[in-house]
This record gives structure tokens, C-alpha cells and sequence, in this order.
């Protein structure tokens, strides 16, 4: 019997070092670890063949080891996540990469598991992310990446500026979506993009997937009402708090 197809590899990037809140993947949400909690979520996709965190910290490493999960260590002197998963996905069998960012712990497996699907229909897209709808107040913030996408569903830029442009202020149809971090790449697409060098749009955006545009390649990008609540610093770690709080409620 001959090896099937699609099998997907679901990695989490994950260091100890941040610079707005030190040790983020250990800080607790709810006594768990939030590390923890990012992997139980992407092991309830149904699309999973394989999950792992992949860190540079035997910290991070005995924390999700010690939780039933699997953890694989890496070199320390990444630029980003996508390089430290492409470490990864050159040492393991796999068709389909999927880009968990590690500060997720309420990622929703099955908008995740929706870009899988959509990228396995796709034979002509390397890769695939996901995107929701806001409102103009949400565009307007420079801490949102917003996303403009063509007719066909793949993205034609990203930016932290408010996009598209309402020139006249009277659109009242303008598509306005932000963008989710989550990535699913083909594999041997992002053994190539983690090869290629920084581009200009990408520097002066500060986005790494511009990388992608610029080079001619295209990104599926799947519309969901699914919001992410991502913690990058100690009040997104008490929003978060408050947020389980509120659901353990229901």
C-alpha cells in the first residue's frame, strides 16, 4: 500500500523570550499554561494528523510533554515562527504544514481545520490563512492587520492601514476584514519561503506574509466568524483570564 496524501502536520512556535511579556508561553491562564492550552485546542482539529510545539526551551518543552502533548526542539536563533516551523517541517513527514501561533489558547479548531480543507481544493495555491470581518473603528487601529481580498477569495495586500480606502466616505459595502495568523502551507512551498530573502514590502510593512505577494505567489484567504484572542501582553493575558471566566459561566 502506497503512502496517502494530505497528511498534515500541525506545528506551534513557541520561545520563551518576548519583550512585552517575558515567558508568555508558561504564563497561566486558568492554572494552564497557555502553551498548553493553544495545543489542546489544534489536537481537537479533525484535519490533524500530527501536533507538536516547537520551541528552543526545555521549559516550554517539559510544560506540554508533561500535558500528554508533543514537543520538539529547535535552534534558538530564528528570526520568526515560520522559519522555526520550517525547521521542523524539513525533519518530519508531511503534506500540509499548519502554522499555529503559540499565543492562542482559544483558537477554534474548526476554522482551522475549514483553511485545511479549502487549501486541499486548491491544488494551484501554496498556501492559505484565515480573515474576519470588523467594523471601520477596528480598521482604523494600527495594531489590527488588515487584509483586501481579490474575487476568488486570495488576498491582494496586507497592511496595518485601514484598507481599502473609502475615497468618497459613503461606501456602504466596503470590505473590511482583519487578518488571523493562522497559516497552512504547503510543505514544500514553505521550505521555499523560508529560503527566500526579506522583501521591500515586507520590511516596510513589517509583515512577513508580503514576502509571498511580492514573490508572485498567491494566499487563499478564508473568510470566518471566528475572532481570534491572541495575548501578547499582560492585559491581553487578564482579557483572556476574564474571557474563560465568562465562558466557563455558560
Amino acid at each position: 500500500m502506497g503512502r496517502r496524501q494530505n497528511i498534515v502536520l500541525v506545528v506551534i512556535p513557541a520561545r520563551f523570550a518576548s519583550t512585552r511579556l517575558p515567558g508568555k508561553p508558561l504564563r497561566e491562564i486558568g492554572g494552564v499554561p497557555m502553551i498548553v492550552r493553544v495545543w489542546r485546542q489544534a489536537a481537537k482539529m479533525t484535519t490533524a494528523d500530527r501536533v507538536v510545539v516547537a520551541t528552543d526551551d526545555p521549559r516550554i518543552a517539559d510544560a506540554v510533554t508533561a500535558a500528554g502533548g508533543e514537543a520538539v526542539m529547535t535552534r534558538s536563533d530564528h528570526p520568526s515562527g515560520t522559519d522555526r516551523i520550517a525547521e521542523v517541517a524539513a525533519k518530519l513527514d508531511a503534506d500540509i504544514v499548519v502554522n499555529v501561533q503559540g499565543d492562542e489558547p482559544f483558537l477554534d479548531p474548526t476554522a482551522v481545520d475549514a483553511v485545511v480543507a479549502a487549501l486541499i481544493d486548491r491544488p494551484d495555491i501554496p498556501v492559505a490563512t484565515l480573515c474576519t470581518a470588523i467594523d471601520a473603528d477596528e480598521a482604523a487601529d494600527p495594531n489590527v492587520t488588515k487584509v483586501v481580498r481579490a474575487v476568488d477569495g486570495t488576498a491582494l495586500y496586507f497592511s496595518k492601514a485601514p484598507i481599502p480606502h473609502d475615497r468618497d466616505g459613503d461606501a456602504p459595502d466596503r470590505p473590511l476584514y482583519k487578518h488571523l495568523g493562522v497559516y497552512v502551507f504547503r510543505r514544500d512551498f514553505l521550505l521555499r519561503y523560508a529560503a527566500m530573502a526579506p522583501t521591500p514590502l515586507e520590511r516596510c510593512e513589517k509583515l512577513e506574509q508580503l514576502r509571498i505577494l511580492e514573490n508572485g505567489e498567491k494566499i487563499l484567504c478564508i473568510a470566518t466568524p471566528y475572532d481570534s484572542l491572541g495575548v501578547d501582553s499582560q492585559s491581553d493575558l487578564e482579557r483572556a483570564e476574564a474571557h474563560l471566566t465568562e465562558t466557563e459561566k455558560e
